[in-house]
């Protein structure tokens, strides 16, 4: 399995469990998963691979949505500049002609949380099957676990009996934690927590124990260096391991392992995953800033950012044909 690429925002993640695809198309909901978990130091950014477009995938993520990414893939390059242009404008909040390095953080903030937003609305129906604007907990295991409820023979000696035996406390556990009111009912605002809970800070302590669970095979309660690779490396073939592995070592002892015992607890781990320290759209606008500002005034003009279309929507890129017809208030 190779290397992930650069570090990003814990976001909803890695596939369905096999098992989902077993059940009838009505019930194909999905369980919470395993997150990506490293959100990397500012330093990184400017430790870059050869800037081809697969390289850019990041910053288009970043700069558009991670949905809305997909469909440039379908505009000429004329197309691609001209809808730029339109955003350009309208991250230019003060009208002035250049992009700062603030307005950039300001827009790359706001489209990540209408991804976060447009992603809960999309499923929403899926989940309230009352219709009252409101998921209870039954709801969800039903709509999630209801053919593996109402099939348990189907499932037994399997791999799949394991995982759903193991995911449906686990989201039962993060679905209490997100119903801060506890009447086993989430509103909207309580299921966008329980599903996207690294948003929001009462479920940071949920993100960090669903990493430890996830990634400590041994059970011991922590994470050692060893488990750590295993959870981003799966070295299939006989020979050396790769030279970024032994930097993630390196990593693991010189950063990660802050009490140098060889492990990570959930304090460590938490400062892994969750670093106090790091904003990820400042750092990715400041990098978006230094590839593009070609007369070093730390500002962006709309012809510096066309001049470097590439890196901000490349051949990948979003719905915004749709979306520059609106006026998107709630951005």
């Amino acid at each position: 399995m190779a290397r992930g690429g650069r570090g990003r925002l814990l976001g909803l993640a890695l596939g369905l469990l096999l098992a989902l695809v077993l059940a009838p198309p009505a019930l194909r909901a999905k369980p919470t998963v395993r997150k990506e978990r490293v959100v990397r130091p500012d330093s990184e950014l400017g430790e870059r691979p050869p800037e081809d477009n697969q390289s850019f995938q990041y910053d288009h993520e970043a700069f558009l949505g991670k949905e809305d990414s997909k469909t440039f893939d379908q505009l000429t390059s004329e197309e691609s500049k001209e809808r730029l242009g339109k955003i350009v404008d309208r991250i230019d909040s003060d009208g002035d002609g250049f992009v700062t390095t603030e307005e950039l953080k300001t827009w790359i903030k706001r489209v990540q949380k209408r991804y976060i937003y447009d992603n809960v609305a999309k499923v929403w129906k899926d989940y309230d099957r009352d219709k009252d604007d409101k998921i209870s907990w039954e709801e969800y295991k039903q709509a999630t676990y209801g053919y593996y409820l109402g099939n348990p023979t189907e499932f037994q000696d399997t791999s799949d009996h394991h995982t759903f035996k193991k995911m449906l406390p686990r989201d039962e556990r993060r679905f209490k934690a997100a119903d801060l009111d506890g009447d086993q009912t989430a509103t909207r605002e309580e299921f966008t927590a329980f599903l996207h809970p690294e948003e929001f800070e009462h479920m940071k302590e949920i993100v960090v124990l669903e990493t430890l669970e996830d990634i400590d095979k041994n059970g011991d309660g922590f994470v050692d260096q060893d488990e750590y690779i295993a959870d981003m490396f799966s070295h299939e073939e006989s020979g050396p391991e790769p030279d970024w592995v032994l930097s993630e070592r390196e990593q693991f002892n010189e950063f990660r392992d802050l009490n140098k015992d060889g492990k990570l607890d959930k304090d460590e781990i938490r400062h892994w995953i969750l670093p106090q320290d790091y904003d990820h759209a400042q750092a990715e606008a400041r990098h978006l800033v230094y590839e593009s500002d070609k007369n070093k005034d730390e500002k962006l003009t709309k012809e510096e950012i066309l001049d470097n279309w590439n890196m901000f929507v490349g051949s990948q890129a979003t719905n915004y044909g749709e979306d520059l017809t609106k006026n998107h208030d709630e951005l």
